[in-house]
């Protein structure tokens, strides 16, 4: 005697060795023996044997029609039997009954299982919704082969072109879009972004990169909303003319600088901050998008400002303008300069002059210095404040005279060609500008802690920068308190703090108070927004070195080990591991073979040749 049973969701049969009543040993069809209940038993059989029987009801069950089935089937739970009687017309031999029992089985739309054996047809409201749902399945399993495929044939469908951002950088894995082109990807062995450059989707790698941390991080896109500002009171117009230094493609001039001798002898320096703040007033429109954007975005060739151009136009301290300013005047001795005494002041001053770092330098350098070549606007200004700036950074304890120079990077993108050059850091224009505003930032940080106004530091403790809403010491800067308020036109916090100082110079209630959760958040937000920023410059700084290696056709290079296996391309800022580097101690200069280079992932791949110390003996 045979066996038709059930086991596990699937149907067996199997010849019976034992019969126990309850229970069954069998033997399969592949000599396997086994011991199953006698519930699970659907059918028992002499003939036909074992693997015909299988045959015959798998080839019953296919010739069924499913529709016709469930048609003929009762509305109540019926068994597979009966259901076979009826739409045999006669009572089913074996091979009729189990096919009936496949095809019951095999149709969970049409008919749903309630027992062994057992089922019920589906009502036809369900039975509709079921197939119509399988078939769009059907339809969207055709449409994502469809897409693979064309993809796998580097062939962008026209449905991906608006899709493509979200594809790219945001990718839904519930879309038939998505699971094609990861299809697509497995298939071929490449990324999605390699990939869908090759169907022509990133026509632009500088775009692609651009997009990404737009897409991110500006989804609304960077274009501003109208900003009203608020009218300020009229203010005093300084007695004083000022001029600024700044980088050529500056267009935020947050500072400037004056120079005036007192009656007395001594001189009078003042430093005039640009600001914004007395037209941006907290919860307007203005404050709302600086808030939200926290800083200036700055990248090579480009940037996405904080605040619009026309807040930018009407608060930038640019020549022949009468500007508002916050300023701070430093009394300084005539023959020893040290610090007198410092006086802060709300007003307007005329800035005569916006000199640049390209012309500047070639007149205003250590050389001419030493040189005494005194013969351009502002020279014995600029004298004055260079010897002003050596003496501010000695009391700061500070002095780099002996210091190793620091090198800046400098990139100028222009008709997708980019250009790479190098400044020295701690030339005297860096210096004059960055004592001045040190010193203003302590001094202001300090005003604002006497009086016992919140505002947002700086500080340093164990070599760990870090914000804060108490002052405490900046040990690199070598200076008791430390906050940014220079920069109002390109850093949120600035704008917050000059707030802060503008309040209590007028007297009047501050913004802020202590404890203030505004300030908590604003600082929480800031550094969270100005860490995602400094890393995207950092990556479009390394695409722009990529360019320049393809522009150029570096195939070799010169770098120099910076640890283990790290090194640095001794030409431009870009940094790579070589996994072939030999052990060499740091600072040894190497040469490396260049290829490979991916302009999506900002990678290369590197090939140490020899050092530059075995070229020269090689020679």
């Amino acid at each position: 005697m045979n066996v038709f049973y059930e086991e596990d969701g699937a149907f067996k049969v199997g010849s019976i060795l034992i019969d126990n009543t309850t229970s069954l040993q069998v033997e399969s069809t592949h000599g396997k023996r086994s011991k199953i209940k006698a519930a699970n038993v659907l059918l028992r059989f002499t003939q036909p044997g074992l693997i015909e029987f299988m045959t015959q009801a798998e080839g019953i069950a296919a010739d069924i029609d499913v529709e016709f089935l469930w048609e003929c089937s009762s509305p109540e739970d019926f068994d597979f039997s009966e259901l076979a009687s009826e739409y045999f017309g006669h009572v089913p031999n074996p091979t009729e009954a189990a096919g009936t029992l496949i095809r019951l089985h095999s149709s969970p739309m049409h008919f749903y299982k309630k027992g062994k054996g057992r089922y019920k047809a589906a009502p036809p409201d369900a039975l509709k919704s079921a197939l119509a749902s399988a078939e769009k399945k059907r339809l969207q399993a055709a449409l994502q082969a469809r897409y693979t495929n064309e993809l796998i044939a580097f062939t962008l469908p026209p449905e991906f072109t608006d899709k493509l951002s979200h594809l790219l950088y945001k990718p839904d894995r519930n879309t038939i879009e998505v699971k094609a082109l990861e299809a697509a990807c497995a298939a071929i062995h490449l990324s999605a972004a390699h990939l869908l450059q090759r169907c022509g989707a990133i026509p632009s790698t500088y775009a692609y990169h651009l997009q990404r941390f737009l897409f991110e991080n500006f989804p609304h896109g960077t274009d501003f909303s109208e900003v009203n500002l608020t009218v300020w009171s009229d203010l005093p117009l300084a007695e004083d003319t000022a001029f600024s230094i700044d980088d050529a493609t500056t267009t935020e001039i947050d500072d400037a600088f004056s120079v005036r001798e007192l009656a007395n002898g001594n001189w009078r320096i003042g430093v005039h901050i640009a600001a914004p703040s007395l037209g941006i007033v907290p919860g307007s429109t203005g404050d709302d998008i600086a808030m939200q954007r926290m800083s200036t975005v700055y990248l090579p060739g480009d940037k996405i400002t904080m605040l619009p151009d026309s807040v930018v136009q009407t608060f930038t301290l640019s020549a022949d303008k009468v500007c508002p300013s916050l300023s701070m005047y430093i009394e300084v001795d005539a023959e020893t300069l040290a610090v007198l005494g410092t006086e802060s002041r709300i007003e307007r001053i005329h800035i005569a002059a916006n000199l640049r770092h390209d012309t500047l330098e070639p007149l205003f350098n250590e050389d001419t210095l030493a040189a005494g070549k005194q013969d351009f606007l502002f020279a014995a200004e600029l004298t004055l404040l260079w010897n002003l700036a050596k003496k501010l950074e000695a009391t700061r304890g500070k002095s780099t005279e002996n210091s190793i120079q620091q090198v800046d990077y400098n990139f100028h993108v222009e008709n997708d060609r980019v250009s790479i050059s190098t400044r020295q850091r701690g030339s005297p224009i860096d210096k004059v500008v960055s004592e001045l505003m040190i010193f203003v930032n302590s001094e202001w940080g300090k005003l604002l802690a006497t009086h016992d106004v919140a505002g947002i530091y700086r500080t340093q403790s164990n070599g760990k920068v870090k914000m804060s809403t108490v002052p405490a010491p900046h040990q690199g800067l070598g200076v008791a308190q430390y906050m940014w308020s220079s920069s109002p036109l390109r850093r949120y916090i600035d704008l917050v703090n000059q707030r802060q100082l503008i309040s209590l110079l007028r007297e009047e209630p501050p913004a802020y108070t202590k404890n203030d959760t505004a300030l908590f958040a604003i600082l929480r937000d800031f550094e969270v927004a100005y860490a995602l920023y400094n890393e995207f410059q950092r990556n479009m700084e390394r695409y722009w070195c990529l360019r320049w290696l393809v522009q150029e056709n570096i195939q070799q290079a010169e770098a120099l080990v910076l640890r283990e296996n790290l090194v640095k391309l001794v030409h431009i800022p870009l940094i790579c591991r070589v996994p072939s580097l030999p052990e060499l101690s740091p600072n040894t200069r190497v040469i490396l073979e260049i290829d490979e280079i991916d302009l999506l992932d900002l990678n290369f791949n590197a090939r140490f040749i020899s050092s530059v110390a075995e070229e020269a003996t090689a020679c």
